[in-house]
């Protein structure tokens, strides 16, 4: 009768199969048989009562659909919250390997635009020595040259009347110094080559003219080997304004190169950085992958709403060593009939909650297994839970949890409705 009573109960509000809802059903004439007998020997052994009636048998009924209705919304809830999570765990996978296969395609980019930037910098370098060159007579012709009034000093200047003194300095110092020929100043300055001429010509005319005035004719010579000499330094000086535009163009192409190269290195550089990021991502999130794997195909949720149904029920008069041993052989039998169950069943891993636990905790409940699980029994059992308590902890415990909600203690033999009406 109570095994016909249990599967009528049961198929009215469970989706189990047949062979599942044999199972709990006979899961359930074991708990309260099993407390039943426990209970004759808890009296015979520590001489304290404990009652089981059919009310009890219907409170399990009912503590077990409750649950059960609960533990599948979160366990849907969860579900779909770790699928969600498995999705975007893959999705930042595959945008892993699409960072990798950028990395990869970067790299020989990098190779290459290192590869021009160098060979760049040494037609630089070359360019940067010819205008060296350059410079290194130009500065001093530059500088003479800057002069106006320079070149009309020396087309206007009076062969005919240079001092004495003058040339005889220039016959002592420069005529005959080795280093004094235009072959020689050639190789250093084409300007001062001309100079050189220019003076050396002056001092010849001066001589010649002395002696013999025809020769004047050289000194014509002279003047105009002095012109091309101008034209020359003329070309030189186009020849510089070239060779420092190219300069230029060279510089402003290596800037945009070194740019170029900078904003690769950078990318690829980002790039990494991401990479480096979503690998240690990933890799840390291994174990949680498992984890919500494990949980999204989460089979045992009937066992152990089933056991946590019983100990609710039943088992919350008991001290710990009766409740254990009670526990125990039900989580066997759950076993030997094949309904799913966690291989290591615990009250506190199927209805506790870790936030709530330390909240207990904090409010005064004690930390060990046995006043969580009362804890728990507490918040589940479906009536008003009475309290065995010599020590007084589930009176400071539960004075602290409500202290938010004004609660109100009052005592059995005060009047209880002026009391009431006080607070």
């Amino acid at each position: 009768m109570l095994r016909a009573d249990s599967k009528s109960l049961v198929s009215q509000h469970f989706h189990l199969t047949c062979v599942s809802l044999i199972q709990v059903v006979e899961m359930c004439k074991d708990f309260q048989t099993s407390v039943r007998d426990m209970s004759d020997r808890y009296y015979s052994t520590l001489r304290r009562h404990n009652y089981v009636t059919p009310t009890s048998y219907l409170e399990l009924i009912l503590t077990f659909k409750t649950l059960l209705n609960v533990k599948r919304n979160e366990v849907a809830t969860a579900r779909d919250r770790y699928i969600v999570g498995l999705q975007k765990l893959e999705f930042a996978t595959s945008q892993v390997s699409v960072m990798q296969e950028e990395l990869t395609a970067l790299q020989p980019q990098l190779l290459e635009t290192s590869a021009e930037t160098d060979k760049m910098m040494l037609n630089i370098e070359a360019e940067t020595v010819e205008v060296d060159m350059i410079e290194d007579y130009w500065g001093p012709s530059k500088k003479l040259l800057g002069d106006l009034k320079f070149l009309d000093s020396l087309k206007a200047y009076d062969r005919d009347q240079i001092p004495d003194t003058c040339i005889k300095k220039i016959r002592e110092k420069f005529i005959d110094h080795p280093d004094f020929q235009p072959s020689v100043i050639k190789k250093v300055s084409s300007a001062c080559e001309g100079l050189c001429k220019w003076v050396r010509a002056m001092e010849m005319y001066e001589r010649v003219a002395k002696v013999v005035g025809p020769k004047k004719e050289r000194l014509k010579l002279a003047e105009d080997e002095l012109a091309v000499q101008m034209d020359m330094l003329a070309i030189k000086r186009g020849e510089l304004k070239e060779v420092e535009d190219r300069l230029q163009c060279l510089n402003d192409e290596l800037a945009i190169k070194n740019k170029e190269k900078k904003d690769l290195e950078d990318n690829i550089e980002l790039c990494s950085q991401k990479l480096d990021r979503a690998q240690k991502l990933i890799g840390g999130l291994g174990g949680e992958k498992d984890r919500w794997t494990e949980a999204a195909r989460y089979t045992n949720l009937t066992g152990d709403i089933l056991l946590s149904s019983g100990t609710v029920s039943y088992l919350g008069a008991f001290p710990v060593d009766y409740r254990v041993e009670c526990q125990k052989q039900w989580h066997i039998n759950c076993q030997e009939k094949k309904i799913p169950c966690s291989e290591h069943f615990t009250l506190s891993n199927t209805l506790g909650n870790q936030v709530a636990i330390r909240a207990w905790q904090i409010a005064g409940l004690p930390v060990d297994s046995f006043s969580t699980d009362n804890g728990i029994i507490v918040f589940n059992s479906r009536r008003w839970p009475l309290m065995i308590d010599p020590q007084g902890q589930a009176n400071k415990w539960v004075k602290n949890m409500e202290k938010a909600n004004n609660l109100a203690v009052i005592k059995l033999k005060w009047y209880f409705r002026r009391h009431i009406l006080w607070w």
